[in-house]
């Protein structure tokens, strides 16, 4: 098994809050508390990417990048509550990609975890957007709100992906129940109510939707903007 991310941080609760956001939006992440937990895991799988805290209880985060330098190229971002230049300037110095300062938001953390990870292995982020009030992954189908996922029915995220792939483009009812429900003779009450389903789950107001638009006569459209 390969991991998008290995972070190292001796802080057992931020440790873990930050491994399940980012799995939660599609990196995969592992973690470890201490140096010889990073040597194994290292030793152990594929890891595209280590997030690295320099102060590691009895260890030291510079020199675990010096041993990690020792036998790879993996990219490496730091994070500590260290904000003097002199210790930004040493962490990149001895092979660091990143320093990012805490606090931070993990939202924040994530966007520099992808833009690394974009940057090494283009082919291998998932692609997580926004969509009204939730988030879509793109790659393994699934959707969030407030961090927390949503069931959607079989022929929902049928529906909703087909509109994903097509979106800024007016698709007629014909056109669904052809390629969503593989039934032409799939009546208008039926595409209707799941319409319904997915605007009750993303628009901000389902009375007055900015997504998923009715093209009166023809069909419907997802915007590219909502």
């Amino acid at each position: 098994m390969t991991f998008d991310c290995l972070v190292v941080d001796d802080e057992k609760t931020l440790l873990d809050s930050t491994s399940e956001y980012l799995n939660l939006f599609g990196v995969k992440t592992i973690t470890a508390e201490t140096a010889k937990e990073c040597m194994d895991i290292l030793n152990k799988y594929p890891i595209r990417l280590i997030l690295l805290d320099i102060n590691l209880n009895k260890d030291s985060g510079f020199e675990l990048c010096k041993k990690i330098r020792e036998i790879s190229n993996i990219p490496i971002i730091f994070i500590s509550a260290r904000n003097s230049d002199d210790d930004m300037i040493l962490a990149l110095h001895i092979g660091g990609d990143d320093y990012i300062q805490k606090p931070y938001s993990l939202s924040y953390l994530l966007a520099k975890i992808k833009a690394v990870l974009k940057r090494y292995y283009p082919e291998t982020v998932e692609e997580v957007i926004s969509l009204g009030i939730c988030t879509v992954n793109l790659k393994n189908e699934t959707v969030y709100k407030e961090n927390i996922e949503l069931k959607l029915k079989s022929m929902e995220r049928k529906l909703l992906f087909y509109f994903l792939k097509n979106r800024g483009r007016t698709i007629s009812k014909e056109e669904l129940f052809q390629n969503v429900w593989d039934d032409t003779l799939t009546g208008d009450n039926t595409l209707n109510v799941h319409m319904h389903y997915l605007r009750d789950k993303f628009e901000e107001d389902p009375n007055n939707p900015k997504l998923f638009k009715t093209v009166w006569g023809v069909g419907y459209l997802l915007c590219e903007k909502g």
